[in-house]
């Protein structure tokens, strides 16, 4: 069973409009993204290269199939409510990376 990385990246017009993603994404979708089959989500800001204005949010998915039905059943309605709120006129560009996890490395 190999993991799924699925990576969302929001370049973002102002620290205002970045801010207002971030409490987006923690106050409710991420957790919809978990409830859709993701079984975590980390949300960084950028701080290298300095974009302040960057935000990724990276979900992991057991497998494949777990993804895939995310993709079919759950993202249409998920990108559908991101369009409305951080849509072109807001001036948000997103782009969105899919990988498989070769190696997780953890000390502890």
């Amino acid at each position: 069973m190999t993991e799924i990385a699925y990576s969302v990246t929001a370049r973002c017009p102002s620290q205002d409009v970045a801010r207002a993603f971030i409490d987006w994404l923690a106050g409710g979708h991420a957790q919809a993204v978990l409830r859709g089959g993701a079984t975590r989500a980390t949300i960084a800001a950028s701080v290298e290269p300095e974009d302040p204005h960057r935000v990724e949010v990276r979900y992991m998915f057991p497998d494949q199939a777990a993804f895939e039905t995310y993709v079919e059943r759950h993202a249409p309605a998920l990108r559908a409510e991101g369009i409305e709120r951080f849509g072109p006129a807001s001036g948000v560009e997103f782009s969105r990376t899919i990988g498989r996890v070769e190696a997780q490395i953890v000390e502890g």
